[in-house]
């Protein structure tokens, strides 16, 4: 079984959040990601952002120095 994550700092947010989190099921990381979303980004649990965010797992584990991709 390999781990998957996901990771706030990927996408653009007026807070610049820089939570990441992974976990061994997709259960246990969607559960995780849907309370973050909901407390910290004021989204609503609904069954669209459930599968919003399953579609942004990641195979692994979150980098420890993220660089966002720059346009120049």
């Amino acid at each position: 079984m390999s781990r998957k994550y996901i990771d706030c700092r990927e996408f653009p947010s007026e807070m610049n959040c820089s939570v990441a989190m992974c976990a061994d099921t997709d259960s246990e990381l969607l559960d995780a990601a849907v309370q973050h979303a909901v407390a910290v980004h004021q989204h609503q649990d609904t069954p669209e952002l459930r599968e919003q965010l399953k579609q942004l797992f990641k195979e692994g584990t979150p980098p420890i120095d993220y660089q966002p991709n720059r346009q120049t």
